[in-house]
């Protein structure tokens, strides 16, 4: 299957939110639920014009995983960008039913092509102990795990911790040979969740 990346845009929010809709059960196994608001059309459009604006800014991108024929597999963006430690954070989702075949994997290596381009030195993500799918994904992708947090919270009747991975940009230090200091790990987005 011929996977690509392409930036989210306003003719795709009617296919996005049908995406969405037939996949919320499954993410929300994952991740906390957005709530009943974020699904209904008018809000969906709203949050999605608020990612548009960002991207335009250059402060995130939000990219939609399609196949050949353009449908939407998932997502994986590149949020909260910190351009004076040129750190950006990892989000991403695949739908159920494409879940297994190597997509997010995939998905991963396209976007962490892009950040050569982008000036970013680093990528952090996080996602929870029991979500051993995206873990490997990140390994696989040559992200290194950080820390566990100690703090434990629960979700769907499960006691979950937050687990951190970093992926340092190589080509950087060719293009801008200088030290940098040591940059704390933290995010402002969970569980590899990549909008608003």
């Amino acid at each position: 299957m011929k996977l690509v990346i392409e930036k989210l845009k306003d003719a795709d929010f009617e296919n996005l939110h049908k995406f969405e809709i037939e996949n919320r059960t499954f993410f929300e196994e994952m991740i906390p639920s957005r709530g009943d608001d974020y699904y209904r059309p008018e809000s969906f459009r709203a949050r999605n014009e608020l990612l548009l604006d960002e991207q335009a800014e250059g402060l995130s991108y939000f990219y939609l995983i399609k196949d050949e024929h353009h449908s939407i597999l998932g997502r994986i963006n590149l949020v909260d960008i910190n351009f004076s430690n040129k750190i950006g954070f990892l989000g991403y989702r695949v739908g159920k039913i494409h879940t297994g075949k190597g997509i997010a994997k995939k998905a991963l290596q396209l976007l962490l092509h892009t950040v050569i381009d982008l000036d970013i030195k680093e990528v952090h993500a996080k996602t929870t102990t029991h979500n051993i799918a995206s873990q490997k994904v990140l390994m696989q992708n040559g992200f290194k795990h950080t820390v566990t947090s100690e703090e434990e919270f629960e979700m769907n009747g499960q006691m979950l911790q937050f687990t951190n991975y970093i992926w340092i940009n190589k080509h950087y230090s060719t293009y801008h040979p200088d030290v940098f200091p040591e940059i704390p790990h933290t995010t402002r987005r969970t569980d590899l969740d990549p909008s608003l």
